[in-house]
């Protein structure tokens, strides 16, 4: 991304969060041990479902990538935000800046359209298990991550062009803790009106289509589970949806109050805490979401760490 030639700006200053700086040791301990949790649970889940056999299907490949995601887009901010929080030196450059908003948002918005890809493997796991290996064949799941991979790079392209358009000449303080689209334009010395625009097409293309898609998929799906005779067969299927529907209203809701709202109307510190929840705590939550609930995660766990002898 070339830097337009009227912006004078050459780096950022990222103000992060508002608290008293006796609190930086607690806060600072606080995210190094989420953060180190996030590492540690996605990294876990990725290797078991590498290393076991049993959990070489759509669904687990499906949740593989989503913990690549994850430690994708954390790694991106989390550590500027923990070094920012013990250094004077709270700066950033221009290119940077740059940089990680392109990568953040190619993360994020592949990991929306993921979601909706994965509720498609839940409705045909429901409603069509004797064809489910079939239709879901390793080559349509590839494909499936490709095409979310492809829309998350080209909606990053056109999102970062558009705000870095614009000339930066004046100041240069992000209220944020991370360069985000909607705390940079704050700063920009012209109308953000197009942007907004932009922001809400774009929005609405890779968040409002992804989540209706999801929403229209599990009308289908709970009508499905409700002609299952079975109790503990509908048991069965609602707690694997509970879980899908449990981390997409953790990163979609959020993410859509913020990118879909214009400008004029969004509060920093309301900005910031939004981008906390589905930038950290969804990425937190996700392994914990999909393996303390999951029956064939522990088994796997306790195959892979010689423990599953012992049982058997």
């Amino acid at each position: 991304m070339q830097v337009p030639n009227q912006s004078s700006v050459t780096e950022f200053i990222l103000l992060g969060f508002s608290f008293n700086p006796r609190n930086t040791p607690l806060l600072f301990s606080a995210f190094l041990i989420i953060y180190l949790l996030i590492i540690l649970g996605n990294s876990l889940i990725s290797i078991l479902i590498c290393l076991d056999s049993r959990l070489h299907t759509p669904m687990y490949f499906f949740i593989g990538i989503l913990s690549m995601l994850d430690l994708g887009y954390t790694t991106t901010t989390v550590p500027q935000m923990l070094a920012h929080l013990v250094s004077r030196k709270k700066t950033i450059s221009f290119s940077s800046c740059v940089t990680q908003m392109y990568i953040f948002l190619v993360l994020g918005i592949t990991e929306s359209w993921l979601f909706a890809i994965m509720s498609i493997d839940r409705y045909v796991a429901i409603c069509h298990p004797l064809r489910y290996k079939v239709i879901m064949n390793p080559w349509l799941c590839v494909a499936m991550v490709i095409f979310c991979g492809l829309w998350g790079i080209l909606a990053a392209v056109v999102y970062t062009y558009f705000a870095m358009r614009l000339p930066y000449c004046g100041p240069n303080k992000i209220n944020h803790f991370f360069c985000e689209i909607p705390a940079v334009l704050k700063l920009a010395c012209a109308d953000t009106s197009i942007n907004d625009h932009v922001d809400f097409i774009l929005g609405f293309c890779v968040i409002l289509v992804p989540l209706s898609l999801i929403l229209l998929v599990y009308v289908n799906i709970f009508i499905a589970i409700l002609r299952i005779r079975s109790a503990q067969g509908r048991i069965k299927a609602f707690s694997t949806c509970a879980s899908h529907i449990t981390v997409v209203t953790m990163f979609c809701v959020p993410a859509m109050v913020m990118y879909m709202r214009p400008g004029s109307q969004s509060s920093p510190e309301e900005d910031k805490k939004l981008a906390l929840f589905y930038n950290v705590i969804s990425a937190f939550l996700n392994p914990i979401i999909y393996s303390l609930r999951n029956k064939d995660v522990k088994r796997a766990f306790l195959k892979v760490t010689g423990c599953g002898k012992a049982t058997q």
